[in-house]
């Protein structure tokens, strides 16, 4: 008899087990719904913050623990520990903003709104440079976007803080020229530096200069001593340095920090040394002595 009732209660936590194991499974793929999500080094906000991943993005879940998830970026292939309250698990056969119309943000930061008037109250959400949201209404005036925020509430964003796009799948990859990647990096001046930062809502260095290479279609890596390695890069001598290039800086020979040159003898740059900000900086004898490496990408 003893033997037979534990038969009959495995056979009942069968289908318990096989629930949970479905459950994990199906949480192998994720969506960011906070505006920036923190990723740690160890799965506690004791330890240091590696990079970060901002909202609407799917991340493939590689393991979890209690209040935890290992996460691994997809537009660069980076693992970090994320707080499973930053993220949703992505609906089977759907991946957010990746089809259908879609409003890429274009301002440093963008309001989204309960309905569309900003007087009525306050932001429900506040998403950083770069996010892409679905849309699923465009008012006649053409001012306000009906967004599908990842959790599936409605909100309502400004089209004036967005690039709107017909269809997800013909959003153009970066393709500035170098030219105007240079403007283009000084709307980012006085925003501050943000160790593991990756957003518009704060930089650091290598987090910085990724982002502005983006912005010509080049998906280099996170950190700054492999971005110096990545073979899309070649070495360029100091006299020989045009504007785009990137510069890599250190102590010992282990580089540390980057910025982008930018003509004149300066680059820009996000630093702590003087200001924690982002701003630039003459390329004079205290950086000259820290410079390391020069980088162009290859013609």
């Amino acid at each position: 008899m003893k033997r037979l009732r534990t038969g009959r209660n495995w056979a009942l936590l069968i289908p318990v087990l096989l629930v949970a194991l479905y459950a994990r499974a199906a949480t192998t793929r994720c969506v960011v719904n906070v505006p920036v999500a923190n990723m740690f080094s160890h799965p506690t906000t004791d330890a240091d913050v590696v990079s970060q991943a901002t909202y609407g993005h799917t991340v493939d879940v590689l393991q979890q623990q209690p209040g935890w998830m290992e996460i691994r970026t997809r537009s660069d292939q980076y693992t970090g520990w994320v707080q499973d309250a930053d993220l949703l698990p992505e609906p089977a056969g759907h991946t957010y903003a990746a089809t259908g119309q879609v409003a890429v943000v274009e301002e440093l930061a963008a309001h989204l709104y309960r309905e569309p008037d900003l007087t009525k109250h306050a932001p429900v959400l506040t998403v950083p440079f770069e996010t892409r949201l679905e849309i699923t209404e465009v008012k006649p005036d053409g001012r306000w976007l009906k967004a599908r925020l990842a959790d599936g509430r409605a909100a309502w964003i400004q089209q004036g803080d967005v690039q709107l796009y017909p269809d997800a799948a013909k959003i153009p990859k970066g393709s500035m020229s170098i030219a105007q990647m240079v403007t283009f990096s000084h709307r980012f001046l006085g925003l501050p530096y943000t160790w593991g930062g990756r957003s518009s809502f704060g930089y650091d260095c290598s987090g910085f200069t990724q982002m502005l290479m983006q912005q010509r279609g080049y998906s280099i890596p996170r950190d700054a001593d492999v971005q110096a390695a990545w073979s899309g890069f070649e070495s360029i001598p100091v006299p020989s340095l045009k504007a785009g290039d990137l510069l890599y800086f250190g102590h010992d020979g282990k580089i540390t920090h980057t910025g982008m040159f930018i003509g004149n003898n300066q680059f820009i740059h996000a630093t702590v040394s003087d200001h924690p900000v982002i701003q630039i900086s003459d390329l004079n004898e205290h950086w000259r002595k820290l410079l390391l490496a020069e980088r162009r990408v290859k013609p």
